[in-house]
């Protein structure tokens, strides 16, 4: 990771502590575990990009239920400028937040202030990390996508899908669920 990229989550990390003060942005508090269970958790998704052969260069990606960010922004601070990436969240504070870190770390996005059901336009690959049920979710993704769909859902592979295995030293064994459209 370079030093500019250490910088912008150094950065990201403390204005979302303070942001969390106020707002309540993330149950997680402490540096280490935002570190762990919302950065490194979020980059982990770049594994499964990588085994599934994409070039996110020629993609657009959503991030679906955005929240304060993840996995959508630090998946912008890793991959740069080639990520081409829109953040779909309805509750306005989070909204407000990310149109700040956006500003804050010179990142190029976009915030759709609104509930996914309302969004129109479609997306390579739509993208989302603990969002609800999968049966709930899975419909509202795929209408999104054109091309692929990926579910952060947690420790347990869902059966009858194809998924990632995503193993690091800090972050328990997870699953990511996977979906390529026919295209």
């Amino acid at each position: 990771m370079s030093q500019e990229q250490i910088k912008a989550f150094s950065v990201y990390l403390e204005e979302l502590k303070r942001w969390n003060r106020v707002h309540n942005l993330t149950a997680i508090r402490e540096d280490r575990d935002i570190i762990i269970r919302h950065f490194l958790d979020s980059i982990s998704l770049s594994l499964c990009f990588e085994e599934k052969g994409l070039r996110v260069e020629e993609l657009t990606f959503c991030d679906v239920g955005s929240g304060a960010g993840f996995p959508g922004v630090p998946l912008r601070i890793y991959y740069g400028e080639t990520f081409k990436l829109t953040l779909v969240e309805s509750v306005s504070k989070k909204c407000a937040f990310l149109e700040h870190i956006k500003v804050r770390l010179g990142l190029n996005y976009r915030v759709l202030c609104k509930r996914a059901e309302e969004v129109e336009e479609r997306f390579h690959v739509v993208f989302c990390r603990a969002l609800g049920s999968l049966e709930d979710i899975l419909p509202l993704l795929e209408r999104l996508s054109s091309k692929y769909v990926f579910v952060m859902k947690g420790r347990e592979p869902v059966e009858g899908y194809e998924y990632c295995k995503v193993s690091l030293l800090d972050i328990k064994e997870s699953y990511i669920l996977f979906l390529a459209k026919n295209r």
